[in-house]
C-alpha cells in the first residue's frame, strides 16, 4: 500500500531524516518507535505533504505522492492524526466530526459515517453537543481519532496518541486502535510507548537520529537486546 525509499527530509539547512525506507501492507498495523527528536513526527508530516524540503520516493498504491499537496494526499486516502490532537475547541464534538468529512467522497455518506463512528466511540455520542475544548484529554484523543475516521481513510497515520494521557486512557486508546485495525483500516502508528506499540503491531521500525536502524515483526523486536536496553530499561 505504502512504499517509502531513500526519503531525506530537512528543516532549512538541518537534515532530520536520512535515506528512510519502509513499507506498509494492506490491513497491517505498523509502528515507528524511537526516542524524542528521532524524526518520527517529521516522517508522518512528510508522508502527509506538510513538508517541502524532501527528496526520495513515497508511493501510495503504486503512485508517487511525494511533494503532492496535503489535500490531494487526503483525497487519495492517507489521513493524518497529528500529535497533540489539534481538535477545534470552540466547536462541538459533532461539528469536529463533520469537519473530518469535509472532502467530497466521505461527505456523501456523512450520516452513515457519523453512525459508524459513534458506534466505536459511544462516549462521544453522549457529548456530541458539547464544546470539544471542554472534553478530558482522553476524550479529546478519541475525538481526534474519530475525526480521522470520518475522512474514510485507506491509511490512517497516528502520531503519539498516548502522549499526556493517564494510564487507563492509554490502554483504552491502544485498544481502540486495535479495533479499528481489525475493521480493515490500515494504520501507521508513531509512538514512544515502545512495549505497547510493539505488542499490538504486525511489524515495526526503529528510528534513531533520523535513520531506520531495526525492523521486523513486533514480537521479534520486543525480544531484541538493543531495543530492550535502549527503550525499555531492561
Amino acid at each position: 500500500m505504502l512504499k517509502v525509499n531513500g526519503l531525506d527530509v530537512s528543516y532549512g539547512d538541518v537534515q532530520v531524516l536520512f535515506d528512510v525506507a519502509l513499507e506498509v501492507r494492506p490491513k497491517e498495523l505498523v509502528s515507528i518507535v524511537g526516542a524524542n527528536a528521532s524524526g518520527k513526527s517529521t516522517l508522518l508530516r512528510a508522508l502527509s505533504g506538510l513538508l517541502r524540503r524532501v527528496s526520495g520516493s513515497v508511493q501510495f498504491g503504486g503512485e508517487e505522492i511525494l511533494r503532492r499537496p496535503p489535500y490531494e494526499i487526503v483525497r487519495k486516502g492517507i489521513v493524518h492524526i497529528p500529535e497533540g490532537r489539534r481538535i477545534f475547541p470552540l466547536m462541538t464534538v459533532q461539528e469536529n466530526l463533520e469537519v473530518g468529512a469535509y472532502s467530497q467522497r466521505p461527505r456523501i455518506d456523512l450520516n452513515s459515517s457519523l453512525k459508524e463512528v459513534y458506534g466505536v466511540f459511544p462516549q462521544l455520542y453522549e457529548r456530541r453537543s458539547q464544546m470539544a475544548g471542554s472534553l478530558s484529554g482522553g476524550e479529546q484523543q478519541m475525538l481526534a481519532i474519530a475525526r480521522g475516521l470520518m475522512a474514510k481513510p485507506v491509511l490512517l497515520t497516528v502520531d503519539e496518541p498516548s502522549l499526556g494521557l493517564a494510564p487507563i486512557m492509554v490502554k483504552k486508546t491502544f485498544q481502540t486502535l486495535e479495533v479499528i485495525n481489525r475493521e480493515k483500516v490500515t494504520i501507521l502508528l508513531v509512538e514512544q510507548n515502545v512495549v505497547n506499540a510493539l505488542t499490538m503491531s504486525h511489524r515495526a521500525y526503529v528510528l534513531e537520529n533520523g535513520r531506520i536502524v531495526l525492523s521486523g515483526a513486533g514480537g521479534d523486536l520486543l525480544r531484541d537486546e538493543h531495543l530492550r536496553k535502549a527503550y525499555m530499561g531492561i
